[in-house]
């Protein structure tokens, strides 16, 4: 079987940039000796092999497997390095913005951006004003969503700063990739070893002075949630407890987990992958997770990964000014570019952007999994109606960006190979405000649909293994 990867006349991506063939159908580096070994391999018996060994190892999204197709992602180092070198200074940039945003406001006094835009963000969390512990960086961990344009360059659609999910899923797809894929293909750069590294320097960064070896514990909701068993990968990692609410308690200011007959340990550092991250509902009363966490992290006697107050960076307003924050915090021009924000702040703005609904993705400010997006190409004319509605009532709840025909790649369907569109979840993990490093590729996620650009697992998404080789 002979692996095509180019779009047919109905591919409604048949523009968009081929991650695996140029323009005129030879194989991008790489791509060449990785499709050839494909063409001789029984690509549903390949799928049946990942299958059986993701469920023997429990690597599920909710109570469905973790769908992971065969055929990876390549990049080639060159390349990857000029992409995570302006990502990492997208991260730095973004913790400088969080610290002076609950902390003196220099940007604002500056006029780059206004203290209102701020404090109507809706992760905006007014009781860290001016106590935002100096530890550890507020975002120690970034998921990115990062896109090719039809030109091939990577743009950054999302920042993810609260909890962002996924590099367990990266690591259990190259495990089990490495034991079914044909021989003869690239070798990527190792993966566990720096992702252990960085994750492990993250977290010791966030511990309170003087805890060399911090008492570590990764905090959950349970085995009901949807990312279980990345919370349960994290831990195994970090060599830490999986605990939920119910296992924790304060002692003063100190926070402890208890242990099985009766022990217990004093903790010092929260890995928290709660989905409630906010310090106060909509009651204006102390979440549960807040009440046990925020007086001890405020306090300086464990250090919180990710801090709360994240969701300011992650508003995606605050997206649309990350280019200014590199200017601004660093001096620095931005090495990466965001997919633009078209403004909604007047009448007109909106007018505007309701009369080019079909040319645009409308996203809530605030929202995560691709839940409430509206890509207007592929939406009903009823849908659409109803949009420009909640548009002109409350303009300040949503953002509007430029469609951007997401990649594509060969991805196994049916049996065959046929393109379909992907994105990039590369993480940032960070030491410190400054020390920042990524691990090699990430997860690309991919839309499993022909025609679909929500790539989101909660969205019937699947991923991919990403690859960074050196020719």
């Amino acid at each position: 079987m002979r692996a095509d990867t180019r779009g047919t006349g109905d591919d409604p991506g048949r523009d968009s940039f081929d991650e695996a063939r140029d323009a005129s159908g030879e194989p991008r580096p790489g791509y060449g000796a990785t499709l050839a070994a494909l063409a001789q391999t029984d690509l549903g018996a390949l799928c049946d092999g990942l299958a059986e060994r993701f469920e023997r190892r429990g690597v599920s999204f909710g109570a469905d497997p973790f769908v992971v197709d065969p055929v990876p992602r390549l990049i080639a180092g060159s390349e990857w390095d000029a992409l995570a070198d302006g990502l990492a200074q997208r991260a730095r940039a973004l913790n400088c913005f969080l610290r002076d945003a609950y902390g003196e406001r220099r940007i604002v006094a500056a006029g780059v951006v206004d203290a209102d835009g701020i404090e109507r963000a809706e992760g905006y969390e007014p009781d860290l004003l001016g106590r935002l512990p100096a530890r550890g960086a507020p975002a120690a961990i970034i998921g990115f969503d990062v896109v090719r344009d039809t030109d091939g360059e990577f743009l950054v659609l999302e920042d993810n700063l609260r909890t962002p999910s996924g590099f367990t899923y990266a690591l259990a797809a190259r495990e089990a990739l490495t034991e079914v894929l044909p021989a003869g293909l690239p070798r990527p750069r190792p993966l566990e070893d720096d992702t252990v590294r960085l994750l492990r320097a993250a977290i010791c960064a966030a511990a309170p002075e003087g805890r060399a070896e911090p008492c570590v514990v990764v905090l959950g909701e349970g085995p009901g949630s949807s990312a279980h068993y990345e919370h349960a990968r994290a831990a195994e990692l970090l060599g830490g407890a999986l605990v939920t609410l119910a296992d924790l308690e304060r002692d003063g200011d100190r926070l402890v987990a208890r242990g099985t007959g009766g022990s217990s340990r004093a903790v010092d550092v929260v890995y928290r992958r709660t989905d409630d991250d906010r310090v106060r509902g909509d009651d204006g009363e102390l979440t549960e997770v807040a009440a046990l966490l925020l007086e001890p992290w405020l306090a300086g006697t464990i250090g919180l990964v990710n801090a709360f107050g994240n969701g300011l960076g992650d508003d995606k307003l605050a997206h649309g000014r990350v280019e200014d924050f590199v200017r601004f915090y660093l001096g620095e021009e931005p090495k990466v570019r965001s997919v633009p924000t078209l403004p909604l702040s007047t009448p007109e703005q909106v007018e505007e952007a309701v009369g080019r609904l079909r040319e645009l993705v409308v996203k809530p400010r605030y929202g995560q999994g691709g839940a409430g997006v509206v890509i207007g190409a592929h939406a009903a004319r009823a849908e659409l109606e109803r949009l420009a509605g909640e548009l002109r009532e409350h303009p300040e709840d949503f953002i509007a960006q430029p469609i951007v025909a997401l990649s594509r790649h060969p991805t196994v369907i049916d049996g065959e190979l046929a393109p379909r569109h992907v994105d990039l979840r590369p993480f940032a993990f960070c030491g410190s405000d400054d020390a920042v490093a990524l691990i090699p590729g990430g997860l690309t996620r991919v839309a499993l649909e022909a025609g679909t650009l929500v790539v989101n697992s909660s969205q019937d998404g699947g991923g991919k293994d990403t690859w960074v080789f050196d020719p």
